[in-house]
């Protein structure tokens, strides 16, 4: 049942059969009900917005169908139910074609027929303002100005690129840092887009086995393999209309590429098993925490595909590089959870948002969020301390302070840091820390001797 009362008007100029009907759906508390005696004075009420109207086929100025097809073009939602002396069967169909809900006559089960009727409307009323409800959370929840949190000009640019993004059905591809937010950016853009009422369907793609792939993107036949006991649609097709979103696509076999790249192209995919192409419609939108061109060098990734998917191209900064944004994540985040496990807010000791500055992240925002989550259960007061932050003790910047080691060892202990997380790519690490290659080497040589 919905939450609000549900409006019914009666239109149907019998006083007799009028009251009964009125006195009939008033005993139901959840209904407001209002009648009319003909068809001008409701037209005219029309802009109340009703949700059900009660029909009479024969009014004194005009006819049922004529009523209807006004009802229809006034506001579509209005459900109608036609009532009528006599029981024509062509006429009903005409008027259930016309967008009637129901065509009732009047019977000695009358009273029975329509209750069960108006029940069943409500029922579906109940259903979509519960759906119009959690389709407004979900648009709120991704507004990307309230979900995206920062006031660096690196994430202001995310914003712009965002803003330009809803604009079309561009080919969106997100680069970043594994724990930037890569999927929240593609929710924000399809959340805030024309498609926000269709479905949002995300892929991992790094997650799903090779020989796996092609069944979960394009669906299959029952009996095209062993194990397929029916069929089953899928993910270009439960995307359509939509935004289909395929996370760390870099990590997508060859073969499989290829059949992408044809996908896209035609627009069509062809379920395993099957000879029939189905047409889809759906916005892609991909993420990759790996340098896609370095990729196709290495001959992992196709250059065609890749062109393909070279639409607007979004870059998430890591978290290091908006320093200026740790605090305000920390504290949005203690608010959420706090808020989310009923607990009084807590704050940050200025020590604890000093060692959270220092700190260098590398999980990015993913990381803080778990350690300001943990902060917060871990703080037995209403101020977190810097002993309630479990932070990455591997981190090179974190134990700052805490080691007796010479600023030589500190330097040594960044450089291998940083090595480690370029998998020992020695030029971009040199890039990162804004140093010459042979200073890596020299130093790495040094401490051996």
């Amino acid at each position: 049942m919905p939450e609000k009362p549900l409006k019914i008007f009666v239109v149907e100029d019998s006083e007799w059969y009028n009251k009964l009907l009125v006195h009939t759906l008033s005993l139901n508390p959840d209904y407001e009900v209002k009648s009319f005696i003909n068809a001008r004075d409701f037209i005219e009420s029309l802009y109340e917005n009703p949700d059900i109207v009660t029909l009479d086929y024969r009014l004194p100025d005009l006819s049922g169908l004529e009523v209807l097809k006004r009802i229809r073009q006034e506001n579509s939602d209005v459900q109608v139910v036609l009532i009528s002396e006599q029981e024509d069967i062509e006429m009903a169909i005409t008027l259930l074609k016309q967008g009637a809900y129901d065509y009732i006559t009047k019977s000695e089960d009358i009273k029975e027929r329509l209750l069960n009727t108006v029940q069943n409307i409500s029922k579906g009323i109940g259903l979509k303002r519960e759906i119009n409800s959690l389709r407004k959370e979900i648009q709120k929840k991704y507004d990307f100005r309230q979900s995206i949190i920062g006031e660096s000009s690196a994430i202001k640019g995310v914003y712009e690129l965002i803003e330009k993004a809803l604009a079309t059905n561009i080919t969106v591809i997100i680069s970043g840092e594994t724990g930037t937010g890569k999927e929240l950016v593609a929710k924000a853009i399809h959340y805030n887009s024309k498609r926000k009422d269709n479905s949002f369907v995300a892929v991992n793609v790094s997650a799903i086995p090779a020989e796996l792939m092609e069944s979960e993107l394009f669906g299959h036949e029952k009996g095209s393999f062993t194990g397929a006991i029916a069929r089953r649609i899928g993910r270009f097709e439960e995307a359509d209309g939509g935004t289909l979103f395929l996370d760390e696509v870099g990590d997508m076999q060859i073969n499989m590429q290829a059949k992408l790249l044809r996908v896209l192209q035609e627009k069509e995919i062809v379920r395993v098993g099957s000879n029939k192409p189905v047409k889809t419609d759906c916005r892609i939108i991909v993420a990759t925490n790996k340098n896609l061109k370095e990729v196709v060098k290495k001959g992992n990734f196709r250059e065609d595909l890749y062109y393909r998917l070279l639409g607007l191209q979004i870059e998430l900064p890591p978290l290091r590089e908006r320093v200026g944004d740790v605090l305000l994540l920390a504290r949005h985040f203690i608010e959420l959870f706090c808020r989310e496990n009923e607990l009084p807010i807590k704050r940050l000791s200025v020590m604890a948002q000093d060692r959270l500055m220092k700190y260098h992240f590398p999980g990015n925002v993913r990381e803080l969020k778990s350690v300001i989550e943990l902060a917060v259960t871990l703080s037995g007061k209403d101020e977190i301390e810097p002993a309630d932050l479990v932070l990455d003790g591997n981190d090179p910047l974190s134990s700052i302070g805490h080691d007796n080691l010479t600023l030589r060892e500190y330097e040594l202990k960044i450089v291998k840091a940083t090595l480690n997380k370029f998998n020992n790519d020695f030029k971009a690490a040199a890039e990162k820390l804004n140093i010459g290659v042979s200073t890596i080497y020299r130093m790495l040589k040094e401490e051996k001797e």
